[in-house]
């Protein structure tokens, strides 16, 4: 069975249904399975996700997509900008060799 990615209103609703287990009293390792995540996985969303609301975590999440986006946005256009920096230079050499 092929493993899914958890949204990020998943993520938060297992953290805060782990809060309450541990809340009981129960260990780490038995809120882990009660929510079927290893706790490697519930340290590593706790550390990304620990104190986001739902609302926050989904807009957390636009926003990376989004810088993502304007990161590779920015790189194209250096490779443009570097590559006509370059043109320009050979053409004023050229005129210079002519002159």
């Amino acid at each position: 069975m092929p493993r899914r990615k958890q949204c990020p209103e998943e993520i938060v609703g297992k953290l805060r249904e782990a809060e309450v287990v541990l809340a009981r009293g129960a260990t780490t390792a038995e809120a882990c399975r009660r929510i079927a995540i290893s706790e490697q996985t519930y340290y590593r969303w706790r550390k990304g996700y620990g104190r986001l609301t739902t609302d926050q975590a989904r807009r957390m999440k636009d926003l990376e997509k989004e810088n993502v986006r304007l990161r590779r946005a920015i790189s194209n256009l250096t490779v443009d900008k570097l590559s006509l920096q370059e043109a320009a230079r050979r053409s004023r050499r050229r005129a210079q060799l002519i002159f």
